[in-house]
C-alpha cells in the first residue's frame, strides 16, 4: 500500500521553494511534517501528553534539534561512531525554536510536550536554522494541541546593501546584518543575531522585511491545514484546580499590600522577604485541608496578584522596584588585572550583578575542533559563561553548562568577536564566571569580556558594552514603560527582554524575546534608542578603568611569532615522523605549528620565554636557509673523528671541519681539541658539486700568527714523472713505505703480496706521523 502524502509549496519569490508534507512519515506522532528546500529535508514531530503530571504548574516543553551525519554522507567521528549529545550549535537552534513557540501555548496548559526536529538530508548551501521554526510550527498547527500560532522563523541578511530572506550560506560572508527573526502573522516575538555596527533604523528595517516573509509562511500553514480538512479544534484539557472565590479574595486582600511593598525601593533579598511574609501571613489563616487541595492554586493566585501590583506600580508611578528612573542604569564599578596569573582579567559589577572574566591565550593546537554535519573546521575564539547556584543564593547541583548558559555565552561571543583584530594569531578563550546575578548577567559578560581582552593586550577595534531592556505594558489602557538595565524581577514580571550589544558605532549583536502581542515598531524604535543611550553610559563608565588595549601582553603571557616559509621546506621543518619539529620544541620550550596555506608554509611559534622564542625562530630560519659559501656560521660539534670533526652549522646540515682547518698550529691529533656539543664558529669554504658535502674552516676566522710559515708546495715534474711529496712527509709517490706502485706487475697490488700485513701496519704508522697543516685530507 502506497502512503499518500499531502503537500503545500511556498514560493520564496526568487526561484526557490519550500515544500511542507505530511501523512507519509512518523504517523504515530501527534503531528509530523517533512520540510524540503533544495536538497535539505527536515522532519519535525510533536507529541503532547493527554494529561498533566501532578503538581506541575508550568509548561514542560522540550525542543530537540539534531543533525544526522547521514544527511551529509558522513560517518560520525566519535569513538562510538554514532550521534551523541547535542552540540552547542544544535542547542542554540533548539533555543531559537523554543523561544518562538513557548509564549504561544496557553498559560494553563501543563501537559508534557516534546518537539523533535531532525535534519535528515542536507544541502551544503542551505542553512537549516532558518527553516526549523517553520517545520516545528507546521507540525503543531495541524494537531489539536492548544497553540496560538502558527509562527515562522526566517533569516534576514543584508548582502551588498540588499535585504535577502534565507540567504545561501556563501552569501553570509558578505552580509553586514544576520538576524534570525520569529513571529506570528501579527507580531514579532523573537530576534537573535549579529551585525557590523549598524544603526537602530537599519535594524528596524531588517525586522520589517523579515516579518513580511513570516506573514506569508504563516498563511501557507493555515492553507496547509485547509488541505487536511481544516485546522482541528483544540483538545479539551483541565490542568489546574481553581477556586474563583479564593482568587477574588486574594486580589482584594493582598493587592494593596504588595503594591505598597513594590513602591518602597529595596534590594533583591529584602524585597523578596517582604513579599514572602505577606504570603505566609495569608496562608497561616487557611485550613490545612484547603491547602492540601488548593495549595498550588493559592501559590498561582499570589503570583498573579504580585505581578499585577508591581506592573501597575511601574505604570502609574513611573518608578521602579529599586527606586530608579525608567531609563536609569544601576551603579557600575569596574576593575582590571584583578588576578595575577591569567593572561587578562576584569571584574564588572553593576548593581547586584557581577562577572569575573578571564582571558587565556593559546596556540593553534588549542583551537576548538568543530565536527558536526553542517559545521566543520576549527574555532579560534571561545567564550564560556558559567552561572553557579550561589550567584542567586540558591542550592543546586553543578552538572555542567545548560542550554541557558550556552545561549548567554553565545550572545556575548557574537558581539566580542566583532571587535577582534582580523589576524589576532592567538587562540583565545574568555571565561565569564557570574558571582552575583540580579538581571542581565549576559550583558555583564560582554562588558567584563571587553575589558579583560584589553587588559590582555589584544588590540581590540573598540570597547564594547551591552544592556538589557524591558517593557511593561497594559493592552487595555495603552500604557507602557520601557525599562533600562532590568532587574531579575522586572524580567520575570515584564513583557519583553531585549538585549543589545554595541558601542558608539552601532549595534553588533542582539537578542529579543516578547511575551505579549502587539508591540508596534514605534515602541520598538523607542526601546532601541533608549538602549543606545544606556549602553553608551555603560561604556563611558568602563572607560574610567580602561580606554585602549594595553600596549603589551602580560610578562607571563605567551608571545607569538608568525611567518611564512617556502612550501618545499615544510617537510624539512617537520622531519621524518615529526622528529625535527619535536626536537625543536623540546630544545626551545616552545609550541610550534606549521600548515600549508595558499602554497606557502605558515609557521607559528608560541612561548612565554622570549629567548626560547628567538632560538626557535633562528633554528627554523636555519633549516630553511640555503648554505652560502664564504658565510660564517655558529655550529654544534656533533661527532669527533681522527681526521677532524663534523659540525652542524645549520639545522639538519653538517660539514667536515678537517683537523688541518681547526688551527694555524699543527695538530698531532684531535684529543682535547673539541668536545661534542661544543659551539664553534666556522666558515663554509666549499660545497662539493657532486656529493653536496660541505667543507668548513675554523682557522680562517682566527688571527694568523706573525711567525707562521706557509708550507711550500712543489710543482709536478713535466712529463708526469716521479715527484717529491713534501705534503706526504717527503716520500716519493712511487715509494709509499717501500711499496712499488707498478700496477701491472702481477696479481698483487703495487708489487706487495696481500699477505704482508706487517709492512702495511708500518706504512700506516708512517703516514700517521706525517700530518702536515697544508693537507686538506
Amino acid at each position: 500500500m502506497k502512503l499518500e502524502a499531502i503537500t503545500k509549496t511556498i514560493d520564496l519569490g526568487d526561484g526557490r521553494t519550500i515544500t511542507l508534507e505530511t501523512g507519509r512519515l512518523a504517523r504515530q506522532a501527534d503531528g509530523a511534517v517533512l520540510l524540503t528546500c533544495g536538497k535539505t529535508m527536515i522532519l519535525a514531530t510533536v507529541v503532547s501528553a493527554k494529561t498533566a503530571r501532578e503538581g506541575v504548574d508550568f509548561l514542560p516543553l522540550s525542543v530537540d534539534y539534531q543533525e544526522k551525519f547521514a544527511s551529509v554522507g558522513r560517518v560520525p567521528g566519535s569513538f562510538l561512531r554514532r550521534e551523541g549529545r547535542l552540540s552547542d550549535y544544535e542547542v542554540l537552534i533548539c533555543r531559537i525554536v523554543d523561544r518562538a513557540l513557548r509564549p504561544l501555548f496557553p498559560g494553563d496548559y501543563h501537559a508534557e510536550t516534546q518537539v523533535m526536529i531532525q535534519l535528515i538530508s542536507s544541502d551544503e548551501n542551505v542553512m537549516p536554522d532558518s527553516l526549523v521554526g517553520l517545520a516545528a510550527s507546521a507540525a503543531i498547527t495541524i494537531t489539536d494541541i492548544p497553540f496560538e500560532g502558527p509562527i515562522s522563523e526566517v533569516r534576514v541578511a543584508r548582502v551588498n546593501g540588499e535585504f535577502v530572506i534565507n540567504p545561501y550560506r556563501d552569501q553570509l560572508a558578505e552580509a553586514d546584518i544576520d538576524f534570525i527573526v520569529a513571529g506570528t502573522a501579527h507580531d514579532i516575538n523573537m530576534v537573535e543575531g549579529e551585525a557590523d555596527g549598524v544603526s537602530e533604523q537599519d535594524m528596524l528595517e531588517a525586522l520589517k522585511v523579515a516579518h513580511n516573509a513570516i506573514k506569508q509562511q504563516c498563511q501557507a500553514q493555515l492553507e496547509f491545514c485547509d488541505q487536511l480538512g481544516g485546522r482541528p479544534e483544540p483538545r479539551v484539557y483541565d490542568h489546574e484546580k481553581n477556586d474563583p472565590e479564593m482568587k477574588e479574595r486574594m486580589m482584594n486582600e493582598l493587592y494593596q499590600k504588595l503594591y505598597d511593598i513594590a513602591k518602597i525601593p529595596a534590594g533583591k533579598a529584602e524585597r523578596s522577604e517582604a513579599f514572602e511574609n505577606v504570603y505566609n501571613t495569608f496562608v497561616e489563616g487557611l485550613e490545612e485541608e484547603y491547602m492540601a487541595e488548593f495549595g498550588d492554586a493559592v501559590k498561582r493566585y499570589f503570583s498573579k496578584v504580585k505581578k499585577k501590583a508591581v506592573r501597575n506600580m511601574v505604570l502609574e508611578t513611573r518608578g521602579r522596584l529599586d527606586g530608579r528612573k525608567l531609563d536609569e542604569v544601576r551603579q557600575i564599578w569596574t576593575e582590571i588585572n584583578v588576578l595575577p596569573t591569567p593572561h587578562g582579567s576584569a571584574l564588572f559589577t553593576r548593581g547586584e550583578t557581577q562577572s569575573l572574566t578571564t582571558v587565556t591565550l593559546g596556540s593553534k593546537l588549542d583551537e576548538q575542533l568543530l565536527d558536526s554535519p553542517n559545521l566543520q573546521g576549527y574555532n579560534k575564539f571561545m567564550l564560556h559563561y558559567n552561572f553557579p547556584a550561589f550567584s542567586t543564593g540558591e542550592v543546586r547541583p553543578n552538572r555542567g553548562p545548560g542550554r541557558r548558559e550556552i545561549g548567554h555565552g553565545n550572545l556575548a561571543m557574537r558581539g566580542l568577536k566583532k571587535m577582534l583584530p582580523e589576524d589576532v594569531g592567538y587562540t583565545i578563550r574568555v571565561v565569564s564566571d557570574i558571582l552575583e546575578s540580579n538581571g542581565s548577567s549576559s550583558m555583564a559578560t560582554v562588558c567584563a569580556g571587553s575589558m579583560a581582552l584589553m587588559d590582555a593586550g589584544i588590540k581590540m577595534r573598540a570597547g564594547l558594552s551591552g544592556i538589557a531592556m524591558g517593557m511593561i505594558s497594559d493592552e487595555e489602557t495603552g500604557k507602557y514603560a520601557i525599562l533600562s538595565d532590568i532587574l531579575g524581577d522586572e524580567d520575570h514580571l515584564g513583557d519583553m527582554d531585549f538585549k543589545v550589544v554595541g558601542n558608539d558605532t552601532g549595534i553588533y549583536a542582539c537578542q529579543m524575546d516578547m511575551k505579549v502581542n502587539g508591540l508596534s515598531y514605534e515602541v520598538l524604535e523607542e526601546a532601541l534608542l533608549q538602549a543606545k543611550a544606556g549602553r553608551t553610559h555603560v561604556l563611558r563608565e568602563m572607560e574610567k578603568t580602561i580606554v585602549q588595549p594595553n600596549e603589551d601582553l602580560k610578562p607571563h603571557a605567551p608571545r607569538l611569532v608568525k611567518f611564512t616559509v617556502e612550501k618545499d621546506k615544510i617537510g624539512a621543518i617537520i622531519g621524518s615522523g615529526g622528529k625535527v619539529i619535536q626536537d625543536l620544541q623540546a630544545k626551545t620550550g616552545t609550541t610550534i605549528t606549521i600548515e600549508e596555506v595558499d602554497g606557502k608554509g605558515v609557521v607559528e611559534i608560541l612561548s612565554s620565554n622570549k629567548d626560547g622564542l628567538e632560538m626557535a625562530k633562528r633554528m627554523i630560519d636555519g633549516i630553511c636557509e640555503e648554505p652560502e659559501i664564504g658565510k660564517v656560521y655558529e655550529g654544534e660539534v656533533k661527532s669527533i673523528m681522527d681526521f677532524g670533526a663534523f659540525i652542524e652549522f645549520l639545522p639538519g646540515k653538517q660539514g667536515l671541519l678537517h683537523i688541518s682547518e681547526i688551527s694555524w698550529k699543527r695538530l698531532e691529533n684531535m684529543e682535547g681539541v673539541l668536545e661534542e656539543g661544543e659551539m664553534v664558529k666556522v666558515k663554509l669554504l666549499e660545497i662539493d658539486q657532486k656529493t653536496g658535502k660541505f667543507r668548513l674552516s675554523r682557522k680562517v676566522l682566527l688571527e694568523k700568527p706573525e711567525d707562521y710559515v706557509e708550507p711550500q708546495k712543489r710543482e709536478r715534474p713535466a712529463g708526469g714523472g716521479n715527484r717529491d711529496r713534501n705534503d706526504r712527509g717527503g716520500r716519493d709517490r712511487n715509494d709509499r713505505g717501500g711499496r712499488d706502485r707498478n700496477r701491472g706487475g702481477g696479481n698483487h697490488r703495487g708489487g706487495q703480496p696481500r699477505g704482508d700485513r706487517g709492512e702495511r701496519g708500518e706504512r700506516r704508522e708512517n703516514r700517521g706521523s706525517n700530518n702536515d697543516n697544508d693537507s686538506v685530507g
